[in-house]
């Protein structure tokens, strides 16, 4: 059984349980072990292994949520629907402002400034809603999760929707929020708990739209950007399979979560080699006059799945957005040494090169000097990139190389995961694109440890990545805040670094 297979296998398993038990997460654990053993049995024993596999790859890859982007904005069709919004309002009318007088705090007020609770809510409401049908409205329930994923990261939703921190003494929460400050209305955590089940994708890269329209605005980024790529685990609870299935080399793996999946974890010194759960895959940006990252777009998918599976689909996905990219560093795992990644998005790869990939014949691997042959002794002029590979042609003047009469005087070297990628190492400043890469780790601390994405609080794929999403809105909005950012940015080894113009 091929991995693709097994796959194919646990895709079917997924798809059966949740269609056959869709109160699977209200069943007992030992009820879950019986149907997952039975389902798991079922399926592999009817399975034909010389079938074609028919479930689409995004399904595959445990992303198939993740696929549908119907219905979404790029960034310049925001701006649009923004222009829109405002015109339509013949007086724009700030319900709240009499109440803003009660937040004192400095990055709750930029906030507050910068979110439009109309727009927001015409992202979000359904056609056809009356505002005479409930009293909060999606502008409130979003608020109070970045409320808590900026100001309270640490505590439970629970203990977060609770007077300690919504009660009528906490005017400033209240306030931002946009709760009355006359009346004893809460929000519960179970509206919250809907507001996440309720949201969908699209909805989700509208809201990431709408404030990417506004960060891009703000003069962080500067004129000299490129962006990574980089993951992260995220560990949940289920530390035990309900079922599993050992079959040749692969293994299937049933949990209770039935989305995620056991993976390799990066080396760590305190922590085990494997991880059950998910990676967050995201693509960031990067200012490379001061090193600062940027979260921008995630990808949620299970931890078993070899991370250069989701460059091709988050790269299409920032694409959809309206985020222009060029050229992209990453480290080995995103691997592009088939070049699928130029050839269906126009985008160029930079990676740290394999180690164990050889250098190929009359090649200087430190001064990536090429030459013909053994007894050229003229450095090669790189030309570009073609169907047959790199081509680098003959770099010797009229009269200066006595084999010139005999030498075809040029050479073709295949690309590979190596000193050849898509560009070739030497070429373009693709050292300090390789070194900024490290930068790229900094989103993730920031989204684990300062807004609270870890500990994992939600038991589901869409829970996680509804709260994910909430994690990258706040980042951003704390960054453009700017309150928690040192006074002297660290400057980039090389700000001079150009990345454009690529081969």
């Amino acid at each position: 059984m091929t991995q693709m297979q097994a796959k194919d296998i646990k895709t079917i398993i997924r798809k059966q349980i949740k269609k056959g038990y869709p109160n699977w997460n209200r069943l007992s654990k030992k009820r879950k072990r019986t149907i997952a053993k039975e389902v798991l049995t079922e399926v592999v024993k009817g399975y034909d292994l010389n079938q074609e596999i028919k479930n689409p790859l995004y399904e595959l890859l445990g992303i198939e949520e993740q696929s549908s982007i119907s219905g979404s904005m790029t960034l310049d069709e925001m701006a649009r629907f923004i222009d829109a919004c405002n015109n339509t309002m013949l007086i724009k009318l700030d319900t709240y402002k009499h109440r803003r007088v009660y937040i004192k705090d400095e990055e709750l007020k930029f906030i507050d400034d910068l979110l439009d609770d109309h727009v927001i809510n015409s992202l979000l409401l359904p056609r056809g809603y009356r505002s005479s049908e409930r009293e909060l409205y999606p502008s409130h329930l979003l608020r109070a999760e970045l409320l808590k994923c900026i100001k309270y990261p640490e505590i439970s939703y629970r203990k977060f929707c609770s007077k300690t921190y919504l009660g009528m003494e906490q005017k400033q929460n209240r306030a931002f929020i946009g709760l009355p400050l006359n009346r004893a209305k809460m929000i519960d955590h179970t509206q919250l708990s809907h507001f996440r089940s309720a949201l969908i994708f699209n909805q989700m890269i509208n809201l990431t739209v709408y404030l990417l329209h506004h960060f891009f605005k703000s003069g962080l980024l500067g004129d000299n950007v490129l962006h990574g790529v980089d993951s992260t685990e995220l560990a949940n609870e289920c530390t035990r399979p309900l079922a599993s299935l050992e079959i040749g080399e692969n293994k299937i793996r049933i949990y209770s979560d039935l989305d995620c999946d056991c993976g390799k974890r990066r080396n760590k010194r305190d922590k085990s080699p494997y991880v059950i759960g998910y990676r967050l895959h995201t693509l960031t940006v990067l200012n490379a006059d001061t090193g600062h990252s940027f979260p921008l777009v995630s990808l949620l998918a299970p931890a078993n799945h070899h991370d250069s599976n989701y460059l091709v689909p988050l790269v299409k996905l920032a694409q959809a957005m309206g985020i222009e990219l060029k050229l992209i560093t990453a480290d080995e795992a995103y691997e592009d040494s088939d070049r699928s990644l130029y050839e269906h998005t126009g985008v160029h790869l930079v990676t740290p090169p394999h180690t164990k990939t050889a250098v190929p014949d009359n090649i200087d691997g430190e001064t990536m000097q090429v030459m013909l042959d053994d007894f050229c002794e003229i450095p090669m002029q790189y030309l570009g990139y073609d169907q047959q590979g790199h081509e680098f042609k003959c770099g010797a003047a009229p009269g200066m190389c006595p084999r010139s009469s005999i030498c075809s005087k040029y050479r073709f070297i295949q690309q590979d995961s190596g000193l050849f990628q898509g560009i070739p190492a030497g070429i373009h400043h693709v050292a300090e694109a390789v070194e900024i890469r490290k930068n790229a780790e900094r989103p993730f601390n920031l989204l684990k440890n300062r807004e609270g994405l870890e500990p994992i609080r939600t038991r589901s794929q869409h829970g996680l990545l509804v709260r994910s999403s909430f994690t990258t809105m706040a980042t951003v909005l704390l960054e453009m805040a700017g309150m928690r950012r040192k006074k002297k940015a660290k400057k980039a080894k090389n700000p001079q670094l150009q990345l454009l113009d690529v081969a």
